[in-house]
């Protein structure tokens, strides 16, 4: 995840990070622009398709479609940041109930039980961890998928590593009711906290196997293609040499959109703007650590 300052103005619009649209698009932009040249020039020069009363009804039909993408890709914005933001929710619950957890076996374990603190304060910060590599395994990206994928190794024989750790602590959790060390009412308590682990992590898979449709993702490609396609037409005699320049800006705005959308809608990737889960896991075992010391 990129850390910056969004006062500084200057090194948002003159610096070119390694996460900027720009380079991924570049080899787009120049066929946009090649393309462009190639129009112009035919149109100017031959077809001269757009001269006179034309021009004005390609001129409508651009304004009308440019409104109809510009709602199209505020809506797929929109709808990727939600996922993003409800990923970081979900870690940053997890972050508060690792929390809990710890503090409340702290209270309910007697101090002279080292073993059991010993135990929650290594595994309580593992299930973060476990998690993170749980949600960045392209195992998990594909279990809904409805496509065998033979380079992958068999999905329903994949250890479930989160509940695997879930699972141990929940047993130690019942030895210790079972061995008389907790109440039945804080094992009630104990058992809601554990269950919490396991919602958060449904819920982050959940958005990590369930991508946007792909009609919407595919029908939002064609539209930007087929409408900057048509855009030299429509100012080669009004612009001239000038309609290059502006088509391939038009092109790079409205596909920039579009793959900051694709970025950020699977916010558990190693992209620089996905979230910094590793970071987070490693403030989980700081936290828990210093509770239970």
């Amino acid at each position: 995840m990129i850390y910056y300052n969004p006062k500084d103005w200057a090194l948002a619009i003159f610096k070119i990070h390694k996460s900027d649209t720009f380079r991924a698009l570049l080899p787009m932009l120049i066929f946009i622009s090649l393309y462009a040249w190639g129009i112009v020039y035919l149109e100017t020069e031959y077809l001269k398709l757009s001269k006179g009363s034309h021009a004005s009804n390609i001129t409508v039909m651009h304004t009308l479609l440019g409104f109809a993408i510009s709602m199209l890709l505020v809506f797929r914005t929109n709808t990727a940041y939600d996922r993003w933001w409800e990923g970081r929710k979900h870690w940053g619950a997890l972050v508060n109930n690792s929390r809990n957890l710890a503090l409340k076996l702290k209270a309910v374990i007697p101090s002279g039980d080292y073993a059991s603190i010993t135990f929650f304060r290594q595994v309580i910060p593992l299930y973060a961890s476990a998690l993170q590599k749980h949600l960045q395994k392209e195992t998990t990206q594909f279990q809904l998928d409805e496509k065998y994928h033979p380079e992958l190794p068999d999905l329903k024989d994949i250890q479930h590593v989160p509940n695997k750790v879930a699972e141990s602590m929940i047993s130690k959790i019942n030895q210790l009711y079972r061995d008389q060390v907790i109440s039945g009412d804080q094992l009630i308590t104990l058992n809601l906290e554990m269950q919490s682990f396991t919602d958060i992590c449904g819920a982050c898979e959940r958005i990590k196997n369930t991508p946007i449709p792909y009609s919407y993702s595919a029908f939002i490609k064609k539209f930007i293609f087929i409408y900057v396609a048509t855009l030299p037409f429509g100012f080669a005699f009004n612009l001239g040499n000038l309609a290059i320049p502006v088509t391939t800006f038009i092109f790079y705005v409205l596909a920039s959109l579009e793959l900051i959308a694709e970025e950020i809608e699977d916010p558990f990737g190693n992209d620089s703007n996905d979230l910094p889960m590793k970071k987070i896991a490693e403030n989980i075992r700081a936290n828990v650590e210093d509770i239970l010391k």
